[in-house]
């Protein structure tokens, strides 16, 4: 069964940083797309970030140059470094594992940025 467990998440003000972290468990970490995804009250859940296996990442626009994404395949956890964060990233951020037609979420993680 495969579990994720997501870390770092809290209270930042506007231009604050914060990292968030989400370690696997139950699968062939290396062998998935590792993804964090956000979801604000009365939203969609969207993608913000994902690394492919193979390193390349994808990253919305709204954080492009201020998110930066990383996996460490001997720790099997992937990590989402936030900078100059916004009042508009405020949001539940979920860790997301596909592997195939598995597709895993974790509980989700609040971040809330004040202005």
């Amino acid at each position: 069964q495969v579990q994720l467990v997501e870390s770092g998440g809290g209270l930042v003000q506007a231009g604050g940083s914060l990292r968030l972290s989400c370690r696997a468990s139950g699968t062939i970490f290396r062998a998935n797309t590792m993804g964090w995804y956000r979801q604000a009250p009365g939203k969609q859940r969207d993608l913000v970030a994902r690394i492919f296996s193979g390193g390349s990442t994808n990253y919305a626009d709204s954080v492009k140059g201020r998110f930066t994404l990383s996996r460490d395949n001997a720790k099997n956890t992937v990590y989402l470094q936030m900078n100059s964060l916004k009042p508009e990233d405020t949001a539940v951020y979920y860790c997301n594992a596909l592997r195939g037609w598995t597709n895993n979420w974790g509980q989700g993680t609040q971040v809330t940025v004040s202005s």
